[in-house]
């Protein structure tokens, strides 16, 4: 077996936010440059975690455990007739880098593990994912004040994702709009509209309500 220090890597990718990819490589700035540079896919991968080992078939070990606690979790599919089995598995990151974390601290090894936090332009490109998926959810079951508990003359406040008060309010006007400076607005017309934005933004995302995101609302109470 080759030895050579490298990582084993966590890798995420907005586009893919159900999935994980867990891997090997030698030089992660490379394998990465390699990755991103398809054009088939809308967001970067960015690498959530690395652990550093060195066996090159590390990773091959990693995913036999994996398979062996759930099969399931790999992507695997028939293409022409030929079975292809990949290094994406459908888990959080948070239970993938909990697996390594478990292996680092079987072997004494916590110092070789690194949890990487997003750079600015990362963390930005998972929110515009996040409020992609949070619009196309909006377009099926568009947001009802009704089912998340919010009367009709309640006032809500906008605030921007980074949880700063605006001082901005704006008030129910019935079960899907609202009114602000006089006029009835969606919430997802007049996010856009406050934030300026060159894109449709999803609305529920950038208002509270008694402090709480209406999102985050209609998560908690399953609407």
């Amino acid at each position: 077996m080759s030895e050579k220090n490298g990582v084993i890597y966590i890798l995420t990718n907005p586009s893919f936010p159900d999935y994980v990819k867990i891997g090997y490589a030698d030089n992660i700035e490379k394998r990465l440059q390699q990755l991103n540079r398809s054009e088939c896919i809308p967001f970067a991968f960015r690498v959530y975690a690395t652990y550093q080992v060195n066996s090159r078939l590390s990773d091959l070990k990693i995913h036999a455990i994996i398979d062996k606690l759930n099969p399931n979790l790999r992507s695997i599919e028939n293409f022409n007739g030929h079975k292809r089995v990949r290094e994406f598995y459908a888990m959080s990151p948070d239970d993938a880098y909990s697996i390594l974390a478990a292996i680092a601290e079987i072997h004494g090894c916590e110092d070789k593990l690194k949890l990487i936090p997003p750079s600015a332009d990362q963390a930005k490109a998972e929110d515009t994912a996040e409020d992609i998926e949070e619009q196309k959810k909006e377009r099926l079951a568009p947001f009802a004040f009704s089912l998340c508990q919010i009367p009709v003359g309640a006032t809500i406040e906008y605030c921007n994702r980074t949880d700063e008060k605006s001082g901005l309010t704006c008030t129910v006007a019935d079960d899907h709009n609202v009114e602000y400076q006089g006029k009835k607005w969606s919430l997802s017309a007049l996010a856009t509209m406050l934030t300026q934005s060159k894109w449709g933004v999803a609305g529920p995302r950038y208002f509270k309500y008694n402090g709480e995101r209406l999102n985050d609302i209609r998560k908690r109470l399953g609407v």
